[in-house]
């Protein structure tokens, strides 16, 4: 009498080929989650890069602006603009009256630099009454020095700090609408470097080295921010504004953005 096998004896698997199916799905999971981590924090890193950018190249425009308005005067106004029109300040924001101002130290180093300006509902955003503006926005009293036909001083002082709320590096304007009340206009701006051009020099120069008859001669001016960005879980090299190669220790990446801009309305540009 033959033996008849069992139809199920083929069909089972040993616990070796269990082990093994097993430990490619393992290897395939794994790779699979590495992929999906890496591919994550590529695109965290571009979606970075691209928000430091856009935070650098609106913060040069913002005050850029300004620097090309800075000494300007309507038409219809019977006197000059008062010079100096532009000052500034190393590792220090400008602060005090508009007509005298001085510098006070920021800790975390940043420039900063006043722009003086006449300005009407024409050069800058009219306010919902009509009024001239400063780089907040704020209408411009006549208070502040009426210059001719609707015509006003316009004083705005950029520089950048920590914010003290967030901690986050914040560029700030300080308008003399209202005097004292500065407000962030960018975030990530970590250091804002400035240096300044005389009429005939082969070199900007920082604000510590001008002498106060020195304002009233420059033309053009050097403008670099350097911006920070969200924390990435590795250190990276960047070139801060002073050209200077350095190494992040807190995991954020940092690029640094440079722009020139004459001042238009000083007659010492002309020459």
């Amino acid at each position: 009498m033959k033996h008849r096998s069992s139809p199920l004896r083929g069909a089972g698997h040993t616990l070796i080929e269990l082990m093994i199916a097993l430990a490619l799905g393992l290897v395939v999971t794994t790779g699979a989650i590495s992929l999906y981590r890496s591919q994550r924090a590529a695109f965290g890193r571009a979606d970075d890069a691209i928000r430091i950018r856009d935070a650098g190249l609106t913060a040069l425009t913002v005050i850029g602006q300004q620097v090309q308005m800075a000494g300007f005067i309507p038409a219809d106004a019977p006197q000059a603009q008062q010079r100096p029109t532009v000052f500034g300040c190393s590792a220090a924001r400008p602060t005090g009256a508009d007509d005298n101002p001085v510098c006070e130290a920021l800790t975390g180093r940043s420039d900063g630099i006043a722009i003086r300006y006449v300005g009407d509902s024409v050069s800058t955003w009219p306010s919902a009454t009509g009024q001239t503006t400063d780089c907040l926005g704020q209408a411009v009293s006549t208070a502040n020095g009426l210059v001719g036909g609707n015509g006003v001083l316009v004083v705005n002082r950029f520089y950048a700090k920590a914010s003290s709320s967030t901690g986050e590096p914040e560029l700030y304007c300080d308008g003399n609408g209202k005097s004292g009340s500065a407000q962030p206009l960018v975030e990530g701006i970590e250091r804002l470097r400035v240096k300044y051009w005389l009429t005939g020099a082969q070199s900007g120069v920082d604000a510590s080295a001008l002498a106060s008859a020195q304002w009233a001669n420059v033309v053009a001016v050097d403008l670099c921010v350097l911006v920070r960005g969200a924390p990435q879980g590795r250190n990276s090299r960047y070139v801060d504004c002073d050209g200077v190669s350095a190494l992040t220790t807190d995991s954020r990446a940092r690029e640094a953005f440079w722009r020139r801009v004459a001042i238009r309305n000083n007659e010492g540009a002309a020459t």
